[in-house]
């Protein structure tokens, strides 16, 4: 998967944690903030991220992935769409669908043609500015706040590292990375709103 892609996930994640979050309540940030991002992860898993087949499409490729396999022992060869269809019972026009559903998507940095520009040159972006501004501001607002308070922000959320851990990094204690964290918190949210 495309680092970027995971980037954006993790960044959409912390800037929903950013804009919920509620100090009020006595819990951590982290504790709200991990739950969120992972929550996050596990929506664009489970959405197959960036193409949504749906069970019923997975469920006949499935039943024809089977059937491919069993006709190529008995055959020698790869079946044709007719045979499968025989054997599956689907039509042949539900057999190309769902083959065509769960290939591969391609790479946008893929080169076409004679000059070799790459497919996202070619394609507008209508549709990413969201992800791209949010990503930009969150970033613009990580860079403008101190060193330390940057270091513990990219290791709790950009690492995964737990407090502890990311104290051994910073050669701080535990206390000092939750003070840090809260402040860096803070200061995120008045950079952002404001």
């Amino acid at each position: 998967m495309c680092a970027v892609i995971w980037d954006a996930v993790w960044v959409l994640g912390l800037i929903k944690a950013i804009q919920g979050y509620d100090q009020t309540l006595g819990t951590a940030f982290s504790t709200y903030a991990v739950p969120k991002i992972a929550g996050e992860i596990r929506r664009f898993l489970r959405d197959d991220g960036l193409i949504k087949v749906s069970r019923g499409i997975k469920e006949s490729a499935w039943k024809i992935s089977r059937a491919k396999d069993a006709l190529e022992q008995k055959l020698g060869r790869e079946p044709h769409l007719s045979e499968l269809s025989q054997h599956t019972g689907l039509p042949v026009e539900e057999i190309a669908v769902c083959e065509i559903a769960l290939q591969q998507a391609d790479s946008l940095q893929r080169c076409v043609g004679e000059g070799g520009m790459a497919l996202e040159h070619m394609l507008g972006d209508d549709g990413m500015e969201e992800t791209v501004v949010e990503r930009v501001t969150l970033r613009q607002a990580v860079e403008k706040l101190p060193e330390k308070e940057r270091a513990v922000i990219a290791l709790r959320y950009q690492k995964g590292l737990t407090q502890e851990k990311a104290a051994r990094v910073l050669g701080v204690s535990q206390v000092q990375v939750s003070r840090l964290e809260r402040r860096a918190i803070d200061r995120l949210r008045r950079i952002i709103a404001g």
